[in-house]
């Protein structure tokens, strides 16, 4: 089917994965450590994940049988360094085969250089605040561009260094998970012996601002680090935005919000190549706050809003003035009619944005399939085949069907442009 509304030439499909999330056994991360401590926010611990170490070749199989042209992943820095100074050529020959998997599958690889996780070594000498962590992730990312980066399409730094404060400023976390955090990391630092520990995802309401200086040094490092090996590879972060609305004289609440949450990193992406946005949900703003908005939820508790990744992606580009890389957009939903609906919905609006005159270089998916989602364990789904526990089997979703039409529906048209 045609649509009314273009997308450019060369726009990227994809969908998009990150290591200690699929890949399983990622026994030196920070998260992994804090899953196996006493007391832990985690519901469940990763355990073997989806098992994605193993079956990338399948796994990237699936994604070009969906008629992507894309694939986002993370390389693990846990595996790639699993003690200080301690480098696996196993694990980067493996990253390695995985890009060339993709070249060989038609599928631009993007890479995030840290999706939240890190060694526990890292995490346990001060984590990301430490005073030489931007020389040691800028380390990382020179030994992985040395490797591969020729090969690459583009780099994402850092995975949602806003994520903390976009959860914070919705109370997203109940008082009692917040303090279950602090606790879960005052354990941990005792077990691994260490004055403090933290990981970039559980990060405690009184350390935010420090953080968000800390994740900026390293966003810088690390894009120097990239040029340096590399001077045309486009470089970006990717932050967490919801599509903040006004209504009714809301506008100073909104715009409070954009400010606490969203604006230094776009701010910090005028300096990039692109910025990467990873939107999941509307928020409405009233004079008084949030304000309740009818129709179907998802399991966010939020109403689904199609329109939401269009309004987040055009006040990214409004503020950081780059294109932008829609490196993450899905919903989370058990309903996968819900997904199936959604996805095609949210991709026109999208297209109509980008129609508009909004630079949009691509749009992934999250995810492949279901994973682990972080503190909610297994029990959040955002996949486009769902997973047997005790097999690792995949199996597609109905949704996997809808965005592989909507992909070439949309591809048909600018191949349809050539002719």
């Amino acid at each position: 089917m045609a649509h009314t509304s273009h997308l450019p030439d060369g726009f990227l499909w994809g969908v998009a994965t990150a290591g200690h999330q699929n890949e399983g056994d990622n026994t030196a991360a920070d998260t992994w450590f804090l899953e196996h401590t006493t007391p832990s926010l985690f519901r469940e611990p990763s355990g073997p994940a989806c098992r994605g170490y193993q079956r990338w070749e399948s796994d990237l199989d699936l994604v070009a049988g969906l008629g992507l042209n894309a694939f986002r992943f993370s390389v693990e820095w846990a595996r790639t360094e699993p003690e200080r100074g301690v480098v696996s050529a196993a694990a980067l020959d493996h990253y390695e085969q995985v890009v060339d998997g993709c070249l060989a599958r038609g599928l631009t690889p993007l890479v995030t250089f840290s999706h939240f996780t890190a060694p526990h070594w890292f995490a346990a000498a001060g984590s990301w605040t430490a005073a030489d962590a931007p020389a040691r992730f800028a380390e990382q990312c020179d030994r992985v561009m040395a490797r591969f980066g020729d090969r690459i399409a583009y780099a994402v730094t850092l995975n949602e260094p806003n994520l903390e404060q976009l959860l914070q400023a919705g109370a997203k976390l109940p008082a009692e998970a917040e303090a279950l955090k602090t606790r879960m990391l005052a354990a941990a630092a005792r077990a691994a012996g260490s004055d403090s520990y933290a990981s970039a995802n559980v990060i405690p309401a009184d350390r935010q601002e420090e953080f968000q200086d800390a994740f900026t040094r390293a966003h810088r490092a690390a894009r120097e680090a990239i040029k340096a090996r590399r001077a045309d590879l486009p470089v970006g972060v990717s932050i967490a935005i919801a599509d903040e609305v006004a209504v009714a004289g809301g506008e100073a609440r909104r715009d409070a919000k954009r400010a606490a949450v969203y604006d230094h990193w776009l701010r910090e992406a005028r300096d990039d190549d692109f910025v990467g946005v990873q939107n999941y949900e509307r928020i409405v703003h009233g004079p008084h706050g949030e304000v309740a908005v009818e129709g179907e939820r998802n399991g966010m508790g939020t109403v689904i809003a199609p329109g939401s990744l269009a309004g987040a992606v055009r006040y990214a580009h409004e503020v950081a003035g780059v294109p932008v890389l829609v490196t993450e957009h899905g919903i989370q939903t058990p309903d996968d009619r819900q997904r199936a609906a959604f996805l095609p919905a949210a991709i026109h609006a999208l297209a109509a944005e980008a129609d508009a005159g909004t630079p949009v270089l691509g749009y992934c998916h999250w995810t492949l399939m279901d994973n682990f989602e972080w503190i909610f364990g297994y029990g959040a789904q955002l996949g486009l085949h769902e997973v047997d526990r005790a097999t690792f089997q995949r199996r597609p979703k109905p949704s996997a069907t809808a965005y592989a039409e909507v992909v070439r529906g949309y591809r048909g048209v600018s191949a349809g442009r050539h002719h």
